[in-house]
């Protein structure tokens, strides 16, 4: 199983970009039980959670990006997506996807994309 993401790059104050992540070679069962989540990095700093869906569909949002940024699913692709509005240069960082299901008892990270927020 791999999870890629795609979707990252250069963008000016203001801007926006839609992040995607593919659960590759996962079944849909496990998809479908998996948290999913995005986690932001940036230099110097700890992995934060950006936002999170949970297997009830309940959705969580970092409050520094609450009402800019969107998460969302495709089940039938098996992907996640986070639609990033409004972005400022704190936003600068490396954004990675996580899948975790406890009750297959996985945990899946992809290798990150890079955003960076600059005039």
């Amino acid at each position: 199983v791999q999870l890629v993401e795609s979707g990252g790059g250069l963008v000016k104050p203001d801007g926006s970009l839609r992040l995607s992540c593919a659960a590759s070679g996962m079944i849909l069962s496990v998809f479908s039980s998996s948290t999913k989540a995005w986690y932001a990095q940036s230099p110097g700093k700890q992995r934060e959670l950006v936002a999170q869906i949970g297997t009830d569909g309940r959705i969580n949002y970092a409050d520094s990006v609450k009402g800019r940024f969107t998460i969302s699913k495709d089940n039938n692709r098996k992907r996640v997506y986070l639609q990033m509005n409004s972005l400022k240069p704190e936003d600068t960082a490396v954004y990675y996807c996580r899948m975790n299901s406890v009750s297959y008892g996985t945990d899946y990270w992809g290798q990150g994309t890079q955003v960076t927020v600059s005039s």
